[in-house]
């Protein structure tokens, strides 16, 4: 049969570890050749070797996270040789010096020199050095470790939160730092009862040789009729070199653990790490001196300590010349090469980026590397935010000084017009007053106006900030100034920024999921850039790409009927009229309204219009007077619900481009996206009082109390 024509195939690395395990029982049980045995342990000493150096060359100590499985499966291997070994020195020991294979051999001759004596003391010596010294060492750091990364874990998971609140950590980052930490924290745990295995280990292997030494005596004497000197010289040099072949790898797997658990986390190896510390020149100048002092001393062997210190000056010239030249090598590479003045490039000549943010001299410690940039961070926890409320990621701000400002403003620059310029004081802190503070307080300060809300706001000193908090205000420092103005100018401009190019990477990432979807939209029908308009104008209207699948669903319905893009974005407004009403009233509340009487509305649909798109043109006056009452209007409700102006979809549009300018928090809805089921309440009708025609016919009876009135009910009242 054709192995490789099967149609499930284990791949060798599955097979390697349960061959490996069902080998250390088959030594544990089965007798096995001397050749055999011979092999076996040159692989026990060439894995543990291996494992040494895969514990040097990790940078971390989570780099070679299996260590604990891998020890425990060589110490296993080590005491199944032991079994194995241990048979057949005690059933072959009487037949002489070879009969428990060529390493058992050649560590009782050529390591000792044939005298067993020494070989036992050598072996109590590497014994004592591996329990004493580098496994009772090695399980103290195990045990600390795994304490204190324990007791650190409930902080590093909540610094993780904090990332992810500051904007600083995508959700894909932290759930990485939070398996890391988790492996981190089962690593050193594991480590500290992996301990436990070499020391055990070293204790089996004083046992064995006890047992070795005993037995091969007893059956030396006993069953093979041998004298006392011959069974021990036989049995006891056997018995020792058996017990050298297995502590030797013992020792490298200690050592292997002990670097393991003494690991810091670093860019490079154990080696480059060690190295790149002990190459500092000022660290062997002393050291020649020292040694060159000792020899100088009659007593002394001058024949090595002069040539040691011989040895220690001449490293310490060639690390001053190699560190010369890495200064040299650094200096030049960070200058620029002179620009050549008839060479101009694009990149000195155009700014890429849409949003600049300017700064005068005096803010410029804000950005600072050497002060820890707070306003870099805020940034980036901005521009997050804005991604995940937009649905888009937003472009990369530049940031940058400039010397056209005054020292202590800043300056926002849109596709190098300015949207905003903010003159603050960095060395002071802004107390705002949020409608909280205590009218009586007696903090005392520079009076101005928080740029963001435009709330009462005093420029006090940073030791009355405490004062400042008990009384009510809100204090905020000059980066928590600048990264709170900035997110509200890009969300007021959020339109402008979203691009073909933040368009196409959004229908990409949805494209994965809903590709049906994407294509029943783009390219055909729409165009990148035809969609790229209808998602503006949505997005001007508060619709964001947050959530794009009910918005390309009712979109695509839409491209049934029309492909004009007003047209587009009115049709998706009624589709996604509750998502609408949702921003102005919370589910289950009634829906304030404010409308306009009929003959003012008519007024305003048969005014003027802009000749070159056809838009309603409200009167400047008209406009005035409108935008006076419904802020008034806004002003005066109370509670979580605000008042929304309903108009005919005509008219949409004009109110809602003239209030958003003289009235922000506004919400300005057509008939159509108001729902069915949505419950209202009149507040007032615009224009009533100055209706010279005749009240209208009256409204069907009043409903009582307890009963919402529908939209329609309202209208027609």
């Amino acid at each position: 049969m054709d192995i490789a024509r099967l149609p499930f195939r284990m791949p060798p690395a599955t097979l390697a570890l349960p061959a490996g395990i069902l080998m250390i029982i088959v030594l544990l049980v089965l007798p096995i050749h001397t050749a055999m045995l011979d092999a076996l342990f040159v692989l026990n000493i060439a894995l543990s070797v291996a494992i040494l150096m895969v514990a040097m060359n990790a940078q971390k100590p989570l780099d070679f996270s299996s260590f604990p499985s891998v020890l425990l499966f060589a110490t296993l291997l080590r005491l199944a040789l032991n079994v194995a070994s241990t048979r057949i020195v005690l059933v072959n020991g009487h037949q002489g010096e070879g009969s428990a294979g060529k390493v058992i051999e050649s560590f009782g001759r050529f390591l000792i020199e044939g005298n067993f004596a020494v070989g036992l003391f050598v072996f109590v010596i590497l014994l004592i050095i591996n329990m004493v010294v580098i496994t009772k060492g090695a399980g103290r750091v195990s045990e600390v470790s795994a304490r204190f990364t324990l007791d650190a874990l409930p902080g590093k998971q909540m610094a993780i939160d904090s990332d992810i609140a500051a904007g600083l950590m995508t959700s894909e980052e932290a759930k990485a730092r939070r398996a890391e930490i988790g492996t981190e924290a089962d690593f050193y745990g594991a480590m500290d009862g992996a301990s436990k295995f070499v020391k055990g280990d070293a204790i089996a292997a004083l046992l064995i040789l006890g047992v070795n030494i005993i037995g091969g005596l007893t059956l030396g004497m006993i069953t093979h009729d041998l004298g006392w000197g011959d069974a021990a010289e036989r049995y006891i040099t056997l018995s020792v070199g058996d017990a050298l072949v297995a502590q030797v790898p013992a020792l490298l797997l200690s050592i292997a653990a002990a670097v393991i658990v003494t690991r810091v986390t670093d860019k490079s190896d154990l080696s480059g790490h060690i190295a790149g510390q002990f190459s500092d020149p000022r660290s062997w100048l002393p050291v020649a001196f020292v040694l060159g002092a000792l020899g100088m001393i009659p007593a002394m062997p001058q024949t090595v300590f002069l040539p040691a210190a011989a040895g220690a000056a001449g490293l310490w010239w060639s690390l001053t010349k190699l560190k010369r030249e890495q200064a040299r090598v650094e200096a030049l590479a960070q200058e620029e090469p002179p620009a050549s003045p008839d060479k101009i490039a694009i990149e000195d000549v155009s700014d890429h980026t849409l949003v600049t943010l300017e700064l005068g001299y005096s803010l410029v410690h804000l950005v600072d590397e050497a002060r820890d940039a707070p306003l870099v961070g805020r940034i980036a926890g901005v521009r997050r935010q804005l991604s995940e409320e937009m649905g888009f990621v937003v472009p990369q701000l530049r940031v940058r000084d400039s010397l056209d400002i005054v020292p202590d403003a800043y300056r926002v620059m849109m596709g190098g017009v300015s949207i905003a310029s903010v003159a603050i004081k960095p060395q002071k802190l802004l107390a705002i007053d949020v409608g909280e503070s205590n009218p009586t307080h007696r903090l005392r300060g520079e009076a101005t106006t928080d740029p963001t809300f435009q709330c009462p706001a005093l420029w006090i000193e940073k030791a009355a900030r405490e004062e400042a908090v008990a009384e009510g205000f809100l204090v905020v420092d000059a980066a928590t100034i600048i990264a709170t103005h900035l997110g509200q100018l890009l969300t007021n401009h959020a339109a402008e920024m979203l691009g073909p190019e933040e368009v196409r990477a959004a229908m990409d990432a949805l494209a994965e999921r809903r590709p049906g979807l994407v294509e029943a939209v783009t390219p055909d029908p729409l165009s990148l850039a035809a969609l790229t308009r209808v998602l503006r104008m949505l997005l001007s209207d508060g619709i964001t790409l947050a959530h794009p699948v009910p918005l390309l669903a009712s979109l695509a319905s839409a491209l049934q009927q029309t492909q004009d893009a007003e047209q587009l974005v009115d049709r998706v407004r009624a589709d996604l009229g509750a998502m609408l009403v949702a921003r102005a009233c919370p589910a289950a509340e009634r829906l304030p309204v404010i409308t306009l009487a009929a003959p003012l509305e008519s007024a305003i649909l048969q005014g003027l219009r802009d000749p070159a798109t056809g838009q309603v043109i409200v009167d400047p006056e008209l406009a005035a007077r409108i935008a006076g009452e419904v802020g008034d209007l806004v002003a005066s409700v109370p509670g979580p619900a605000s008042p929304a102006l309903i108009v005919q979809p005509p008219a949409r549009r004009p109110l809602a481009a003239m209030l958003k300018q003289r009235v922000p928090g506004a919400h300005v809805l057509s008939i159509a996206e108001l729902p069915a089921s949505q419950a209202i309440e009149v507040l007032a009708v615009i224009g009533e009082a100055d209706e010279a025609a005749p009240a209208p016919a009256p409204a069907p009876a009043a409903q009582p109390a307890s009963q919402p009135i529908s939209h329609a009910e309202a209208i027609a009242a």
